[in-house]
């Protein structure tokens, strides 16, 4: 059985608002849950127009509150932006409020470009992402036992073992989940280079931990499905565009999708953003079932991590139920 869980950006559609964006977060949430998504998960953008996902922590929280048994965590948290006690207090409180619900994925990255990360955290210094890996060491020290003598604690959080994720598309991100005994999530839905070298260097050196016996690999996945392969196509024209909004360096609102997107950029641009979304799964019912099919075929992930970035939010609800409809015909054909 292959588990399938559901990243979600909180996309601001271009017309919309961040308001809207958040309820209908929930509402796909409440629609992942009723469908048999394992979880549920929210990135951390800045200084984003298009994403609304910026406080993830408090977004968690209201999607918990209105879900009751799909986990909810984070896809990730970037933790350069942050001290690790803050974090540690924040799922803390989030893991008391849901006991047993809350997952906390980790990214080194600060998710934003430099005048940004600088205005979240004040002090950072170009050292900051290469002390990544004591800082997770430290957050991991938080969720444990207090010790005697222990002079900083995380109130909420001590003791309660909030599960940790790495993040990450590089071989470094990799590496660290395997020395750390974590389960490692590779950002494949926007970068996949690394993906393939990644896995075999985290699934070879993993070294087992208290949180976890044996390897553990997510990888991400566009998934864009309609009724037809021309609507699906058109609806995965609106992430296209928005890549090439960042291409470009003109992020913006999610776009509403359009007939032939060859229209709007060059073939440099083109190349570009074909590379970056490569592990994209769009088509009618029958060729996203296929397409997931080969891609667990070919890279035996433990656990997928789908993704869609539809300007439509029922067209969205309607791609994600084909999705799981097809997540359990390939869980079928796996068992046989």
């Amino acid at each position: 059985m292959i588990p399938y869980s559901l990243l979600d950006l909180s996309p601001i559609a271009e017309g919309s608002n961040a308001a809207q964006a958040m309820h209908n977060t929930l509402d796909l949430a409440r629609h992942a849950e009723r469908l048999g998504f394992r979880r549920f998960w929210l990135a951390e953008h800045h200084n984003m127009p298009g994403i609304a996902s910026a406080a993830t922590a408090v977004l968690i929280g209201y999607v918990a509150q209105g879900t009751s048994t799909i986990r909810v965590g984070s896809g990730g948290i970037m933790l350069p932006n942050h001290s690790p006690l803050v974090v540690a207090e924040q799922f803390g409180t989030l893991a008391s409020l849901y006991p047993d619900r809350i997952d906390l994925g980790l990214g080194r990255a600060p998710g934003s470009d430099q005048a940004t990360a600088r205005a979240l955290r004040r002090h950072l210094d170009h050292d900051t992402a290469d002390s990544f890996p004591q800082d997770v060491e430290e957050l991991q020290a938080y969720f444990e036992d207090v010790r005697p003598g222990q002079r900083v604690r995380a109130v909420p959080g001590a003791g309660l073992k909030v599960p940790l994720w790495l993040l990450g598309s590089s071989l470094f991100s990799a590496q660290l989940s395997a020395a750390m005994g974590l389960p490692f999530a590779f950002a494949s839905h926007f970068a996949p280079g690394f993906m393939r070298q990644a896995v075999d260097l985290y699934r070879r050196t993993f070294r087992p931990s208290e949180q976890l016996d044996r390897p553990h690999v997510m990888l991400g996945l566009n998934v864009f499905a309609a009724d037809t392969d021309d609507e699906a196509c058109r609806l995965f024209s609106s992430l296209q565009q928005q890549f090439l909004s960042l291409v470009r360096g003109t992020p913006g609102q999610l776009k509403p999708p359009v007939d032939d997107i060859s229209r709007l950029w060059d073939a440099s641009e083109a190349d570009h953003i074909r590379r970056s979304l490569a592990c994209s799964v769009v088509g009618d019912p029958a060729a996203v079932r296929d397409g997931l099919q080969r891609f667990v075929d070919d890279l035996r992930p433990d656990e997928l991590m789908l993704t869609g970035q539809i300007y439509d939010h029922h067209a969205r609800l309607h791609s994600f139920k084909i999705a799981a409809e097809a997540m359990q015909a390939v869980q079928r054909t796996a068992v046989i």
